[in-house]
């Protein structure tokens, strides 16, 4: 990670004020986006990052506590302000499908015989 995306990144992470030291949150947040990359599993992390149980934990928190939500939408508001953004969005309906149960037919009953509600 560069020094410019270090600094845009850092203010976005949640700043841990009591408890013991922790890792540092730039080679965390490195390591987690090297595990992503290359697809590894969490287990299968270099030793040399540390711990696969802290890097897990750490991505953990971040998802759930909505840093990387935070980090997503500040990184599109920044492309966006800088015109860098195409906002089009296209879904194709041939790839969309719905699970045979979610059309709201009553389960094993004949469709002569389902009654209106």
């Amino acid at each position: 990670m560069s020094d410019a995306e270090w600094e845009f990144v850092r203010p976005l992470l949640p700043h841990a004020e009591t408890g013991r030291k922790r890792l540092d949150d730039r080679m965390v947040l490195n390591e987690i986006v090297w595990k992503f990359r290359t697809g590894s599993a969490w287990r299968d992390v270099p030793e040399r990052f540390g711990s696969w149980a802290t890097l897990h934990t750490r991505f953990r928190r971040w998802a759930a506590d909505g840093t990387f939500d935070r980090m997503l939408r500040a990184a599109q508001a920044k492309a966006d302000a800088a015109g860098a953004a195409d906002w089009m969005v296209s879904v194709d309906s041939t790839i969309v499908r719905a699970h045979q149960h979610a059309a709201g037919a009553r389960k094993g009953a004949p469709m002569a015989f389902v009654k209106p509600r």
